[in-house]
């Protein structure tokens, strides 16, 4: 995932990530728009279909939450750190705000600590009138490469 990015800019790193969606992105309409190394932080448009949604356009709350935690964890894989493989969250808390309805919106995820083994992130998700609809924060375990 990681090899080589170190000496990426920013928009080759957009276009990396993007390279290597998950299907449950491509579900969600999931694009990363920017990062930002220094910042440690990862941006996120997403596209929500109808059919993930409940009583007519209200995206379920779980869809919610998996569109802060990509923010989240994507914010550790801009970085580049070729010997960390992969983010796998341990605690996840969503807050909800407003209703998030389906269409464009966009989620801005955060490193707030960087440890050698876990990471505390945070997260928010916006719609397109730039209304906070929920924020995340998450530890996660940071899994390395055996040295």
């Amino acid at each position: 995932m990681f090899e080589g990015m170190d000496s990426m800019s920013q928009e080759e790193i957009v276009t990396h990530l993007n390279s290597r969606k998950l299907p449950f992105m491509h579900l969600l309409g999931g694009n990363v728009i920017g990062v930002d190394r220094e910042a440690m932080t990862c941006s996120f448009e997403f596209d929500v279909p109808t059919d993930l949604c409940h009583s007519v356009d209200v995206v379920q709350g779980g869809f919610v939450t998996a569109m802060l935690d990509a923010a989240m964890s994507h914010a550790v894989f801009a970085l580049g750190d070729e010997t960390i493989l992969n983010v796998s969250s341990l605690e996840i808390k969503t807050n909800y705000f407003d209703v998030t309805r389906a269409g464009h919106m966009t989620c801005v995820g955060k490193i707030v600590k960087l440890a050698y083994k876990t990471v505390f992130q945070e997260a928010t998700l916006y719609n397109d009138d730039g209304v906070m609809t929920a924020n995340a924060s998450s530890v996660a375990k940071l899994v390395r490469k055996k040295s």
